[in-house]
């Protein structure tokens, strides 16, 4: 049996031994180093906020809580040595995604870890190619293949209004970013 992979960067979530997150974290970017997978696997993140607490003396003190305890989250393209460098480092129980028997994992959506990157203080870089005014091509949904001009783009949401022609109409739809393309 062979496993098909897409070979595209995407995150993923790394299940792994509680209360260990930071030595997974540091075990899965020493391998990474040491079998030479940086163009492959690309971020190891533990989301974590900072918390104020009161000692019994009533001092202030901060400290870092975990959001998603038992959880880690790996930016990387899938091949079959990715997967296996990944899940066989020590500490790391699976993928959270991937019920073993060799199923490939399930990568993350955007609309799935952004929030969690801007909730662990990850800035996030938006990667797109055009600009209001742009002309860009509808690349999935309903209007796949149609073309229409960027109106207005929308940074948190990831979405870009469009105006596109339907039914004789100019009519204004929202696109997720990944759903448009710019015309080149």
């Amino acid at each position: 049996m062979s496993i098909e992979y897409d070979n595209v960067k995407a995150w993923y979530i790394v299940q792994t031994v509680q209360k260990m997150e930071d030595q997974c974290k540091t075990n899965i970017e020493q391998r990474i180093k040491s079998l030479n997978m940086q163009d492959y696997i690309f971020q190891v993140f533990i989301p974590k906020v900072k918390t104020v607490y009161k000692t019994k003396k009533g001092i202030e003190k901060t400290k870092d809580e975990l959001i998603y305890p038992g959880y880690i989250f790996i930016e990387m393209i899938v091949t079959e040595d990715s997967w296996f460098i990944v899940r066989n480092t020590p500490l790391v129980t699976g993928f959270l995604g991937s019920s073993g028997g060799g199923t490939q994992p399930v990568p993350l959506t955007d609309s799935e870890i952004i929030p969690i990157l801007k909730q662990g203080g990850i800035k996030i870089e938006y990667n797109i190619d055009f600009k209001v005014g742009d002309t860009v091509e509808i690349v999935s949904g309903n209007y796949v293949g149609q073309s229409g001009i960027v109106e207005s783009i929308d940074l948190e949401k990831q979405t870009a209004k469009v105006v596109v022609e339907f039914l004789g109409r100019s009519t204004s739809t929202d696109f997720a970013f990944n759903e448009i393309k710019a015309n080149k």
